[in-house]
């Protein structure tokens, strides 16, 4: 049987698709009868001039709404399609889309998964972490209730580390230690509430802190970026005696806030009164250039509340997070401790595990080797997408962090590209839930993560995304 579909390469629609209309509209007609055997996806692919891959798509899309059964040594067969008024057809030319926003939190198994935020362990120190950890449950007093701001030990080795690798100025007694982003957040609302009422925020960025502060009664205050980070000019006009920013890996835009900004927002801090919250989720892993210091190292006894975690230096399981906070919050601080009888909420046998894997030198090793891992998958990744998207789309965010930033030049859908990607077993992330003043943004802009894909499977994903997109490669 000759086959001879016509595809539109100008189209905004990839070829899967156009393939999947055009069969399911031949079989719907009776064009192709019941029982008709179809090419085989090698031979349709030549005769169509494009890779095997959309074909394959086609016909495993068609294959899942029943249009066609494989059977072995015979190929794929078309199926009796039930006439109007029977069965629904259950087909759809596009796939099927979610009503609420597409975000990481999708727990589908992935072949090739750009999760944003997920890392590599296969360097993490299992061994060493077991004897640490195990030298711990030999001391029954690390079972019992521990500080509440964080065991003094680790709280001292976290300060020593932030002193030495990320230029702040601090003592272990400002570093409050807790066992998620959320609690922390909390604390910060409860102790800041009636001193403060509005907060500004990176827009787009990421909202669990701005939308812990709106939980808890604050004005949340969305200040656009400029190619250099947050607009300090709109800052002024916003009303905010707080501000929440990334200034040393903007999330999801990825630049980096120069000097000359830093010590305008510190300016901007000091006439209004209030305080900058400086998020350095991922200020350990820079892989070009010299490391950027953290913006509250910048000035003495400086209006910064600082905050990171060991997610992603060593892993997210252990629930380590902490922030650092300026010697003037500190009685709000324990003032709030001793009114709701705070307890500790990361695990002591973490804490101090935690410790001795910073005083022993296990965690400044883990962390050179795993930079020059994530080192190769960030390089890796920049040059598949530059090679495979080439003109096409732009990439930012490069050079530091687990993620980069891929804009499309074309026009599209994010959500309707990234159920394409989803359906050829690729997870992206479209940036649109990014945006707090433009919650229904659709443009097609996306951040690919790859910290936690293998890296032999890096370029043969972003090259499989190009092609189910008809990008590059595969248009």
């Amino acid at each position: 049987m000759l086959l001879t579909p016509a595809l539109d390469g100008d189209s905004r629609t990839p070829y899967y698709i156009q393939l999947y209309e055009y069969f399911k509209q031949e079989i719907a007609s009776g064009s192709l009868a019941a029982g008709s055997r179809l090419p085989s996806i090698r031979l349709l692919a030549s005769q169509l001039g494009i890779s095997s891959t959309p074909v394959e798509l086609a016909y495993q899309q068609l294959l899942s709404e029943g249009f066609i059964i494989s059977r072995p040594r015979s190929g794929y067969i078309v199926e009796a399609v039930h006439p109007p008024g029977g069965q629904p057809d259950r087909s759809s030319g596009t796939p099927e889309l979610p009503d609420h926003p597409i975000t990481p939190r999708d727990p589908k198994a992935y072949t090739y998964d750009f999760h944003m935020s997920k890392n590599d362990f296969t360097l993490f120190p299992a061994q060493i972490w077991r004897r640490l950890y195990q030298e711990q449950l030999g001391n029954p007093d690390l079972l019992q209730y521990g500080d509440p701001q964080g065991e003094p030990q680790l709280r001292e080795s976290i300060a020593a580390h932030l002193r030495r690798f990320r230029g702040l100025r601090c003592s272990a007694g400002q570093v409050i230690v807790g066992g998620d982003q959320h609690s922390l957040c909390s604390l910060l609302c409860l102790m800041l509430q009636g001193h403060f009422r509005r907060l500004a925020a990176e827009d787009p960025g990421y909202h669990l802190l701005p939308a812990a502060f709106r939980r808890h009664g604050y004005d949340i205050a969305p200040v656009p970026l400029q190619a250099d980070g947050l607009d300090v000019e709109r800052l002024y006009t916003s009303g905010a005696e707080l501000v929440y920013v990334s200034p040393s890996h903007q999330f999801p835009r990825g630049m980096a806030m120069p000097i000359a900004k830093r010590h305008a927002l510190l300016e901007w801090a000091r006439r209004a009164g209030g305080y900058i919250i400086e998020d350095d989720y991922d200020g350990e892993f820079r892989y070009h250039g010299r490391p950027i210091p953290a913006l509250q190292g910048l000035a003495e006894s400086s209006p910064v509340i600082y905050m990171c975690s060991f997610a992603q230096s060593v892993a997210p399981a252990l629930c380590v997070h902490y922030m650092v906070l300026p010697q003037k919050l500190l009685p709000m601080y324990h003032g709030l401790a001793r009114e709701l009888y705070l307890e500790h909420s990361a695990s002591r046998l973490n804490q101090i595990a935690l410790h001795y894997f910073m005083e022993r030198g296990h965690f400044e090793r883990h962390l050179r080797r795993t930079r020059l891992l994530y080192r190769r998958k960030h390089d890796l990744a920049l040059r598949s997408l530059q090679q495979y998207f080439g003109e096409e789309a732009t990439v930012s965010g490069k050079d530091a962090g687990f993620h980069l930033l891929l804009s499309l030049r074309r026009p599209g859908s994010a959500r309707q590209l990234t159920a394409v990607a989803a359906q050829a077993g690729i997870r992206v992330t479209p940036m649109s839930y990014t945006w707090w003043d433009r919650p229904g943004n659709d443009d097609p802009e996306f951040v690919l993560g790859f910290g936690g894909i293998a890296e032999e499977l890096i370029e043969e994903g972003i090259r499989r995304l190009a092609e189910v997109w008809n990008y590059g490669y595969g248009s």
